[in-house]
């Protein structure tokens, strides 16, 4: 019995869920950067007369820097180790954060933003894979799914702490608290989240060493009959940064590039151009930010219940849903745009439907690879997803310059969603195919009663 058949067939104790918790704690500190660019950016304007393209220039570079960081960590994770390189993302992010509050020009302020996105781009994959890789697989796509729901958590957060900090102490204390606060992560993820078995094996760490990380996560459990065999670890240290575009492997990669970089591609632009669509139908601020709250309040709602779905429904099936749902909410929301309760509705539901999606998406791209590249196609799908907000504000901005309506942009939308939702349906096909062509035996349930460390 391998180490991965070992955790799949015993029941989640106490340890994985505290692992699921850290994870989703963490993602809260990868949403809370979303305030930098809502918040901070417009006071920098008022505050030192920054222009425009310096303004532009930076959030480039920032992103940038966080597809750069997440396409280098993910072989380095499975290398060198998940949890370290976690760690030092945490670090490079909480300090660059917190560092910006004390610049006093967009020079300063530039470089250090573009250091805490190279930190921050190397969070979400390397955490996502060390969730994967201690929940058995019954229950992976659910704990993944509620570990990635942190990130809208943390995006919700942040705008509650904007309005209440902003206008109290200024945007440098909010960039210090949300710049400090994931610190306290760090001795957590240290404390309780055990590195991954396949990277100790892939380092030549000791038998003991893998022993006792299982036994860490599954206390009371006999481990007499786990077989932990090294002797692949080379060919993992090789095979790792190529795994994710091998031969039968590369159609799978890039139609979940594809999904990536749409799914959060089509959030970005209803983020960000949202507001101003709805003022130039004529209704007021105060209700364009109360239609992006609904939003936002959807989006969290959408990706706690896709937690719960995928512990009982197929993952593509339930992308699919919520894809196939979201062209209907925009093309409705399209067409009754005009009316304040009828756009309401029309927000909170592709709220509930398209992060949601993106949520079904991590966990896809978590079981799509082997453990020994989880953390490279993780990694690898997320910073192509990060080009999205890119071209959909290119996409936006082209399409709010040419005077189009909020019905019309909405339907130009539901385009790239039906082309996701095709290739949803392709994806479905080959894992099929894939399970088909691979059918290991069933392993007998442990007949041991649970432990009182045991859920």
């Amino acid at each position: 019995m391998s180490p991965e058949q070992f955790i799949d067939r015993n029941p989640m104790s106490r340890r994985q869920w505290l692992i699921v918790t850290v994870g989703l704690l963490t993602m809260v500190a990868e949403g809370l950067d979303a305030i930098v660019a809502a918040f901070v950016y417009p006071k920098l304007e008022k505050q030192w007369g920054t222009a425009d393209d310096a303004i532009t220039a930076t959030v480039t570079l920032s992103v940038l820097a966080m597809v750069v960081g997440g396409a280098a960590v993910g072989p380095l994770a499975d290398r060198y180790g998940r949890k370290g390189v976690t760690v030092t993302g945490l670090t490079v992010f909480s300090l660059g954060t917190a560092a910006m509050a004390l610049t006093n020009g967009i020079g300063a302020f530039a470089g250090l933003r573009i250091v805490a996105c190279l930190g921050l781009g190397a969070v979400l994959p390397t955490m996502m894979a060390l969730v994967a890789d201690w929940t058995p697989a019954r229950r992976r796509g659910q704990m993944i799914a509620l570990a990635f729901a942190g990130v809208t958590a943390g995006t919700t957060l942040g705008g509650i702490l904007s309005s209440a900090l902003i206008p109290a102490f200024g945007w440098p204390t909010l960039l210090a608290v949300c710049g400090l606060a994931p610190l306290l992560l760090i001795p957590m993820v240290i404390r309780y989240v055990p590195e991954s078995v396949s990277v100790l094996a892939a380092r030549g760490r000791p038998v003991a060493d893998l022993r006792e990380a299982l036994a860490t996560v599954a206390p009371g459990q006999d481990l007499s009959g786990v077989v932990l065999d090294r002797t692949e670890a080379p060919q993992h240290r090789r095979a790792a940064s190529r795994a994710v575009l091998a031969r039968g492997v590369a159609s799978t990669t890039v139609l979940l590039w594809l999904c990536f970089l749409v799914g959060l591609g089509v959030v970005a632009l209803i983020l960000s151009y949202l507001p101003m669509l709805i003022e130039r139908m004529g209704l007021t601020s105060a209700q364009a930010g109360v239609a992006v709250a609904a939003f936002g309040w959807g989006g969290l709602l959408g990706q706690l219940a896709v937690s719960f779905a995928l512990k009982r429904f197929d993952r593509f099936q339930v992308l699919a849903g919520l894809w196939t749902l979201a062209v209907v909410g925009l093309v409705a929301a399209a067409l009754w745009a005009a009316q304040f309760v009828t756009l309401l509705a029309g927000a909170f539901v592709l709220g509930l439907c398209l992060p949601g999606a993106n949520s079904a998406l991590q966990v896809i791209a978590a079981v799509a690879y082997p453990p020994s590249a989880r953390a490279t196609g993780i990694s690898w799908a997320n910073s192509v997803g990060k080009l999205g907000p890119v071209f959909g504000g290119l996409l936006g901005g082209l399409m709010v310059d040419a005077g189009w309506s909020l019905g019309t942009v909405l339907v130009i939308l539901a385009v790239p969603v039906g082309l996701c939702l095709l290739a949803v349906r392709v994806l479905r096909a080959r894992s099929r195919g894939l399970e088909h062509e691979v059918q290991p035996q069933p392993l007998p349930r442990p007949l041991k009663a649970p432990t009182p460390e045991q859920v």
